[in-house]
């Protein structure tokens, strides 16, 4: 399969040193796409702001922004079979970039806000035969809202974890995270090294792939 991976967060800047993001390293991201490429998959990862090394074998694309990110998507996604969806999407950002560093002096404390676009919602017109499987980060039990989004994006399988759980959150090795299906199906994996629950991923996908 042609596999499309977006991993780690967005960036949305206020000047040019300060931003509004969030705590994903991209560890899951590219946990994946070794997975994916291990199993004999060509693999296109689109990576926010990330310090991790480029898979050996995946051809890699940079990206700071939510705005850049899908339409890095866009690009890549016709001539994929299966988009994975892992990023951590800034889901606003400042509805002004200052182009110098704002002084404080100048600051009201109240900073204005404009909302990005939902990638996986936005491309969904572009689908087609195509497997979209996504993540959902949440805090509590995350299973009712992952079904939603699961229902809301048209999604073939949603991968689902609590991160306040030990070991499960952002910045680790692990993870422990259920697999959910739109029949109703769930898979729950024990806490395991990512690059493992990324196996089981692409193996899953692969099973969703086959006539």
């Amino acid at each position: 399969m042609k596999i499309l991976i977006t991993a780690g967060p967005t960036r949305e800047p206020l000047d040019p040193v300060r931003f509004i993001s969030n705590r994903s390293t991209g560890k899951m991201g590219f946990a994946l796409a070794s997975a994916a490429l291990a199993a004999g998959h060509e693999v296109t990862l689109i990576a926010g702001p990330v310090t991790l090394p480029t898979p050996e074998g995946a051809r890699r694309v940079d990206v700071v922004t939510a705005l850049e990110m899908l339409e890095a998507v866009r690009r890549e996604l016709p001539a994929c079979d299966v988009y994975i969806s892992c990023a951590a999407v800034a889901d606003w950002r400042p509805e002004t970039c200052s182009p110098e560093k704002l002084k404080k002096a100048r600051m009201t404390g109240v900073l204005r806000l404009v909302p990005n676009p939902d990638i996986l919602r936005t491309v969904l017109p572009l689908k087609g035969d195509r497997l979209f499987v996504g993540f959902a980060a949440e805090t509590g039990e995350p299973t009712a809202e992952a079904q939603r989004k699961m229902r809301d994006k048209g999604l073939d399988m949603i991968v689902a974890n609590d991160v306040t759980q030990p070991g499960a959150g952002f910045a680790t090795e692990t993870n422990r995270v259920t697999l959910l299906f739109p029949d109703g199906t769930r898979r729950d994996l024990p806490l395991m090294p990512k690059r493992e629950v990324g196996t089981a991923v692409i193996e899953a996908v692969g099973r969703l792939r086959r006539p």
